[in-house]
């Protein structure tokens, strides 16, 4: 399973009508059909470059399904945050690959 993890650092002025929009965009990557869980998180740090940190973590079902959503999906998911927010957010993306999980059961 890969992990396609989203960072994006939200300016301030934009960060509450962003968190609104971030949570419709999330079910609308879900809805290409190509991940089965996204984990919205805020990163912990206070960055020098002002604005507030956040995670998203959608799980792919495999490597030709984000190969899939890339080709697919991507481009126009992507437009209209680009659009909406322009210079006030700053993404990147990167890749994770599932090696091992673990869960504890305490009784």
């Amino acid at each position: 399973m890969i992990i396609y993890n989203v960072t994006i650092n939200i300016d301030d002025s934009v960060h509450d009508e962003w968190l609104l929009w971030i949570k419709e965009h999330i079910p609308q990557v879900l809805g290409t059909g190509k991940f089965d869980k996204a984990t919205l998180t805020k990163v912990l740090v206070e960055e020098e470059m002002g604005g507030q940190t956040y995670s998203v973590q959608y799980r792919s079902y495999s490597r030709e399904a984000l190969d899939a959503y890339y080709r697919e999906d991507a481009e126009r998911l992507r437009t209209d945050g680009l659009k909406k927010f322009a210079d006030k957010m700053l993404a990147f993306r990167t890749e994770l690959q599932i090696v091992d999980e673990y869960t504890v059961n305490f009784k």
